[in-house]
């Protein structure tokens, strides 16, 4: 398994987090407030500087108003398609 931050599959994680942000019509500000963080840390997740646990991307996707199974069942149906 590879440790780095930015493997491909994190970077699907990444895109498609900051997508459905985009898609929900939140600023990273708004996210921010949501989830007791600073534009500049949610920022930094998105680009791929913080890595996320699985808490914290459930509270995002709860935050953003996401169905936390579907957003992974997404996810994985992106990793399976060819890139």
């Amino acid at each position: 398994m590879e440790k780095s931050i930015v493997s491909p599959e994190y970077g699907v994680l990444l895109d498609l987090l900051r997508q459905r942000r985009a898609k929900t019509g939140l600023t990273q500000v708004e996210l921010a407030k949501r989830i007791g963080e600073t534009q500049s840390r949610v920022s930094k997740i998105e680009r791929g500087e913080l890595r996320l646990d699985v808490i914290q991307l459930r509270s995002i996707c709860s935050a953003m108003g996401i169905d936390w199974i579907k957003f992974l069942r997404t996810f994985e149906s992106k990793l399976e398609k060819p890139r």
